[in-house]
């Protein structure tokens, strides 16, 4: 509207009372007119208040008017808000904390191993002096992962784990992860570099997304640890594939070890319920029972799968490895051997209650040739049971069982409570028992955990 528009109002009113009044309009009187035209002036004046309300209103810059049944009151608070949350936003972009994520894994766990004679909590124990082993592994960490994205789609990834994380256990590193995703052709293509941590089985390493407390043999002996390098990340249907070329379980190759490794995973989601996976890894990797240092060649593959729905969860792996001269028993001529082992892993869990859930699992590994010898594992370890008895044939290494039971409560929606019994068998008698000074084929394990995150 105009600000003309109230005068020509003023018109047509005045036009149209000889038709309204007609007895007026032929003999009007002084006192009926004035009382006319007092009666339009206060009309016009009225019009003319609610006419410059209305253009104030919808003038820019103007207060928004209440709707949706606000006052006026509440308009104003709306608006309040509205510019705080903007101002918010901008400090948020500004310091670059837009596409920012931070959460964190603690656990503690309580050991009894009955051939070690100990008992006690363990938490972030040097690796140096308590080497990575069955009823230590990556149990008593604590994590501390932050993920970036950025506006182009680039995601940053730093996770610190002193003591117990892979960067730990491979290279005495606190950096878990530092890995970078660029993406190049669309979002589902990327450029992946950095160290990322081995993605080879049914099993994650952070304790919340462990079920029980312990891993499974083939994940603790046969799985390598992190990798070093660059490779690319692909989506593509319901298939997700990921690879990398570089180190396995170093940061940088030695003096005459110019060889890389090629590792490699693949993951497909057949449904809701159900997917599986298999990953690799083929090329020179560190061989500890090299006296020079040399890298050997080295072969892993492994198939897993599993399957969640409603209360039950069943998951299962096979793998095969083999590495050049890694044997623990070299032959007669002092030569070292080829390591070979095979083995398996299936585990079921069933929720009792919508908190409490009931696990088990049951892990074998074939280890008899040349004496045995598994993934970092060249020489016997009579504490974790892999290789030949000390007092029988050398060239005979000895198979590994283990079967575990446990209890996996939620307690809140950050935090678990795991508790855990674990019987490991060899077929060979390769476990030493620290009380007694002999060697048995068997252990008891127990272990409770308390796991906190967010």
């Amino acid at each position: 509207m105009k600000p003309w528009q109230p005068s020509a109002l003023a018109l047509a009113i005045a036009l149209a009372l000889p038709v309204a009044f007609p007895a007026a309009a032929q003999a009007p009187s002084a006192a009926d007119l004035a009382k006319e035209l007092e009666a339009m002036k206060a009309r016009i004046a009225e019009l003319e208040r609610k006419l410059g309300a209305a253009t104030a209103a919808a003038a820019p810059g103007a207060p928004a008017r209440a709707q949706w049944g606000m006052t006026p009151e509440q308009a104003a608070e709306f608006n309040r808000i509205a510019v705080k949350t903007e101002a918010l936003e901008d400090q948020r972009d500004s310091g670059g904390l837009k596409g920012l994520k931070i959460s964190g894994v603690i656990d503690l766990p309580i050991v009894s191993n009955q051939n070690r004679k100990t008992f006690g909590a363990q938490f972030l124990s040097d690796t140096g002096n308590d080497p990575y082993a069955f009823d230590s592994s990556y149990m008593g960490m604590l994590l501390l992962d932050i993920q970036k994205e950025t506006e182009s789609g680039t995601r940053w990834r730093l996770t610190l784990a002193p003591q117990r994380g892979a960067g730990a256990v491979a290279m005495g590193s606190i950096v878990h992860e530092a890995s970078v995703s660029v993406p190049l052709t669309s979002d589902k293509v990327r450029l992946l570099a950095g160290q990322v941590p081995d993605w080879s089985g049914y099993e994650f390493l952070p304790a919340n997304q462990n079920k029980l407390v312990t891993h499974n043999l083939l994940f603790d002996f046969t799985l390598p640890t992190t990798y070093t390098g660059v490779g690319a990340e692909i989506g593509t249907g319901k298939w997700l594939l990921k690879s990398i070329v570089g180190n396995m379980n170093t940061a940088r190759k030695g003096p005459n070890n110019r060889w890389p490794a090629f590792a490699y995973r693949g993951d497909y989601a057949r449904g809701e319920f159900t997917g599986f996976g298999f990953s690799g890894v083929h090329g020179k990797a560190v061989n500890f029972a090299d006296p020079n240092g040399n890298d050997s060649f080295l072969n892993l593959f492994e198939v897993d799968g599993w399957y969640t729905r409603g209360d039950l969860t069943l998951m299962g792996q096979v793998s095969y490895g083999r590495q050049n001269a890694a044997a623990i028993t070299p032959d007669p001529n002092g030569e070292p051997r080829t390591a070979s082992w095979y083995g398996a892993s299936a585990l079921a869990g069933y929720k009792l209650t919508p908190r409490l859930e009931a696990i088990s699992r049951l892990d074998f590994i074939n280890n008899k040739r040349n004496g045995g010898g598994l993934l970092g594992y060249t020489v016997a370890d009579d504490r974790n049971g892999i290789g030949p008895d000390p007092f029988g044939d050398p060239n005979v290494g000895a198979n590994r069982t283990a079967l575990a039971f446990g209890l996996n409560y939620l307690l809140n929606e950050n935090t678990q409570l795991k508790a855990e019994y674990r019987l490991d068998r060899a077929s060979l008698p390769v476990f030493l028992d620290v009380g007694s000074g002999l060697y048995r084929k068997s252990n008891n394990l127990f272990a409770t955990q308390l796991v906190v995150f967010w």
